[in-house]
């Protein structure tokens, strides 16, 4: 079945995002624009806060916009440049100013010329532009020499982060439109990279979805960290895509390869290319968490692809599991929802003996927190048992959901627990408790 996908020259809203930078504004911080290459960073910043820059009032002229992988604003690659040029437009002036600086990794450092030895680096110009009382400055930046998460870290707390997803499903079906059910079958196959929307058929999109993996993150993952032994890496994506969702950790990976590669690997080198990997923002590692013990397990965690398309691309489309895939879509939209998530642990001595029993996610806002359950279908007496009685194992009052795929209308079992259908829930926030 083809499915057309584009919807070229379409603004899609993201207020979720959008919302957060707005929350940001004049904190006296350098606000950076984190994420997944290609998710849709730069947008974000320079046409939709943009625009309701304007819509506020904002005279344009008060909106300093540089795209340092741009030609034309190449000669302000030299920090010092760049930050003469934005100081000569802000200086002993009363109105506020909004600095987007995109790409920034760009910049390179330059010879200090008032300190012989020293060097003046993006960070140096970055940290005396925002003390600037007129100034708010935003940044943008993530390829194989710098990601947006090396700024975080030179700034050590004088940065606030607002970091970016691939489209929700929610953000994907008001963009098409048209049937959900239809929409929701096509994002478990293809995603929700925002350049999509600009393809007209799945051919196209899946074509995309293979030279982004191969010739973006993973090209991007070898060049910042010289790996030697891509093969390795190659590898370890290729298992991660095919464990989705199911419990592993580097030993097991380590033997896994080993035994189906017969050559020399450790540990330490599949544990370095996993966490190269979740610096890239192209996985995350879910930990397990005991719920009743508080604590949590060293291993074995779980790993989640930040889009269902690119794990579907990197296995050729071949291993479409739909409980799996619908469980990766659910961690990302708690994920993008701001919610801290763990994979739950109760155990049941109810027999005499100790038995490890998963609740899929511990969803956690603080000092609230929910526990869900994903369940592609609940066909049978068995299965509705195994599901319902990891959540009543809690013994606690905090909310529990049961998520399938496909239920009439949300209800509140006898139990307490709430029972949904999935694109219920992705499409209508309000049924988490907090």
């Amino acid at each position: 079945m083809r499915h057309n996908f584009s919807t070229e020259g379409v603004m899609i809203a993201r207020d979720n995002y959008l919302r957060k930078i707005i929350g940001y504004m004049h904190d006296g911080q350098v606000k950076v624009i984190t994420g997944i290459r290609r998710c849709g960073k730069s947008t974000l910043l320079f046409d939709l806060f943009y625009k309701y820059l304007i819509e506020s009032g904002v005279d344009s002229k008060c909106i300093i916009g540089i795209q340092l992988d741009k030609r034309k604003y190449a000669k302000y690659r030299n920090p010092i440049v760049l930050s003469e040029y934005v100081e000569d437009i802000i200086s002993n002036k009363k109105e506020k100013f909004y600095l987007f600086i995109d790409e920034i990794q760009f910049c390179h450092s330059v010879e200090d010329p008032d300190n012989v030895g020293f060097d003046i680096t993006v960070y140096d110009m970055l940290n005396e532009l925002k003390d600037y009382k007129n100034l708010d400055v935003y940044v943008t930046g993530s390829n194989s020499r710098m990601l947006s998460k090396d700024i975080l870290t030179e700034f050590r707390g004088r940065s606030s982060e607002i970091q970016v997803h691939p489209f929700s499903f929610a953000e994907y079906h008001s963009a098409v439109g048209g049937d959900k059910r239809d929409n929701f079958d096509h994002y478990m196959i293809y995603g929700g990279m925002p350049y999509l929307l600009q393809l007209k058929t799945n051919e196209q999109v899946s074509q995309y979805l293979s030279q982004l993996f191969n010739e973006v993150y993973v090209k991007d993952i070898v060049e910042r960290h010289n790996i030697a032994r891509v093969n390795i890496l190659e590898d370890i994506l290729n298992v991660l895509s095919s464990l989705t969702g199911s419990l592993t950790n580097p030993l097991n990976i380590t033997k896994s390869l080993k035994s189906i590669k017969n050559e020399k690997l450790s540990q330490n080198t599949v544990s370095s290319y996993l966490e190269y990997c979740k610096d890239a923002f192209l996985i995350r590692e879910a930990k397990r968490y005991d719920v009743k013990g508080k604590h949590y397990f060293d291993f074995p965690n779980k790993y989640y692809f930040a889009d269902v398309g690119l794990r579907n691309a990197r296995l050729g489309f071949r291993q479409i599991d739909p409980g799996h895939i619908m469980e990766n879509i659910l961690y990302n939209e708690l994920i993008a929802r701001g919610y801290s998530v763990d994979v739950g642990v109760v155990t049941d001595r109810r027999k005499g003996e100790a038995r490890q029993k998963e609740i899929d996610f511990v969803v956690s806002n603080g000092v609230q927190r929910a526990y869900i359950q994903s369940a592609w279908q609940m066909s049978t007496d068995e299965k509705i048992k195994a599901e319902l009685d990891s959540l009543k194992l809690t013994g606690d009052f905090f909310a529990k959901i049961v998520i399938q795929n496909d239920i009439p209308e949300h209800f509140t079992d006898e139990d307490g627990i709430l029972h949904c259908s999935v694109i219920e829930f992705l499409l209508n926030p309000k049924l988490m408790p907090f």
